[in-house]
Parts: structure tokens; C-alpha cells; sequence
């Protein structure tokens, strides 16, 4: 992997977990995890986009697949956050962290899977 790549994927680590976990502390969805979930996504994207690059496109294994899930879900994380805070629907905003939390456990089996494979490998 690029080291630019691993970079910006690891802030992408960073920014998604600012978002899910200060949304989790505080027990409500504020604009400001939105735009920490946003960062964390655009962060994934573009680290994925230069490790395609790299590899010569998307492999079908367990890293590529659960990565493609995990951005799927990223995306829609962010954009369900959107139709919350615009609605103002006070329930969801209030409980909207359990799907924060789903949505950062899937994502970090394509973060972690590499490593788990080369421990595996020794």
C-alpha cells in the first residue's frame, strides 16, 4: 500500500471515530459529528481510490468486499444523519448513535483485515 494511502485512511480512522464516538458520549446527533462523519468518508474514499490505483483496481476478497460495504454504509450513515438534522426529529437524533456504532464496527474489519492477514501469514 501507498504510504499516502495508509495515511489518509488512517485519518479517515480518526475523523469516523471523533464523529461516532463524541456522538455516542454526548447521546445525541449534533451537526458537527456530521461533518466529522463527512470527513471520514471523503478521507476513505480517496485513500480506496489511491489504493486502487495501486493494485490495479478492487480485489474480491474480504478486504475488498467489506471495504466497498463500509463505504456504502458510510455514505448512507451520512446521508440519514443529513435527513435527521434537517428534520429535526428529536427520537432519532437521540438514538441515532446505534447505527453510528454498527456502521464504525463494519468499517473497521477492512482497516484491521490487513493486518490480521500478515499475523496470519507468519
Amino acid at each position: 500500500m501507498p504510504p499516502t494511502a495508509g495515511i489518509i485512511i488512517t485519518l479517515a480512522l480518526v475523523f469516523y471515530s471523533i464523529g461516532v464516538w463524541s456522538e455516542r458520549i454526548v447521546g445525541r446527533l449534533k451537526p458537527w459529528h456530521l461533518v466529522f462523519f463527512l470527513l471520514g468518508l471523503v478521507c476513505d474514499t480517496a485513500g480506496t481510490g489511491l489504493m486502487f490505483a495501486f493494485v490495479g483496481g478492487m480485489t474480491f476478497d474480504l478486504h475488498g468486499v467489506t471495504g466497498l460495504l463500509a463505504i456504502i454504509l458510510m455514505l448512507v450513515h451520512a446521508v440519514w444523519a443529513t435527513v435527521v438534522l434537517v428534520r429535526k426529529d428529536e427520537g432519532w437524533i437521540k438514538r441515532f448513535h446505534r447505527f453510528s456504532i454498527l456502521v464504525w464496527v463494519v468499517w473497521l474489519v477492512p482497516y484491521l483485515s490487513p493486518m490480521f492477514f500478515a499475523i496470519a501469514k507468519r
